[in-house]
């Protein structure tokens, strides 16, 4: 099966493509085993919880806004119900500690991209790639926990189909005078405790083949999650601001 591009545009300061299917593949690394398959660990004291698996009353649709959100509730996690659309928190933050966990359909339909697909974006716009690639090539900046059509993860540390993984998203969101970029946005990402990408800075939103650019905006935002047709399920997601102790 051939996979990913090869007439889409150059990265820049690379020889690949976007969404190269010829691009080295991460490294398989089997990650530790989980102490739990069965419920979410607690977050910390000053986590600030975004859903904590009780209902969507901190959700909302994208496509509608205002509306509420789409999914499923049950059990504790949160479950795509395909066609429904993206969806977004209401509260919006920037720099943060983000933790997610996500489960891709215990049983395996598809393959490469059509095998449980989402995504979480950051800022509505900045998406790490949220796919079931345990055994399961796709293109490397398309593979789980990249960073979409741009960089591949360091490892491909996925656990089985059906198996709960998580996230821990280190996110240094861009700065913006006016127009001008001053700063870009640099993000950290580790999957089921193994690192990902330390410290990346991101060439600008993520898109679908194509080269991409910065956009302007506040240094604030919501969280999405994709709807990409899959029965992905989430649970336990919250964050923790990035701020010094000692700031007002």
């Amino acid at each position: 099966m051939a996979i990913g591009y090869d007439d889409t545009p150059i990265l820049p300061g690379t020889n690949w493509h976007v969404h190269d299917g010829n691009r080295p593949q991460p490294p398989v690394v089997t990650p530790p085993e989980p102490s739990t398959q069965d419920a979410a660990g607690a977050p910390p004291s000053d986590a600030v919880i975004l859903f904590d698996g009780t209902d969507l009353s901190g959700w909302e649709s994208v496509k509608e806004p205002g509306m509420p959100a789409g999914w499923r509730v049950e059990n504790g996690y949160m479950e795509v119900v395909p066609r429904t659309g993206y969806i977004r928190t209401k509260a919006e933050f920037g720099d943060c500690h983000l933790h997610v966990e996500w489960r891709a359909p215990a049983e395996v339909k598809g393959e490469s991209q059509g095998r449980g697909n989402s995504g979480v974006f950051l800022m509505g716009k900045y998406e790490i790639q949220v796919l079931d690639c345990y055994d399961n090539l796709t293109y490397p900046d398309g593979t789980t926990g990249a960073i979409y059509g741009q960089y591949p993860p360091l490892a491909n540390a996925c656990r089985k189909p059906g198996e709960w993984q998580v996230y821990d998203i280190i996110w240094e969101g861009p700065r913006f005078d006016g127009e001008k970029l001053v700063k870009p946005a640099r993000i950290t990402v580790i999957l089921n405790g193994i690192v990902l990408h330390h410290a990346k800075q991101l060439l600008g939103v993520t898109s679908h083949k194509v080269l991409t650019e910065y956009e302007p905006h506040p240094e604030v935002g919501p969280l999405w999650l994709q709807d990409h047709g899959d029965l992905v399920r989430f649970r336990n997601i919250w964050y923790r601001p990035l701020k010094r102790y000692d700031e007002a």
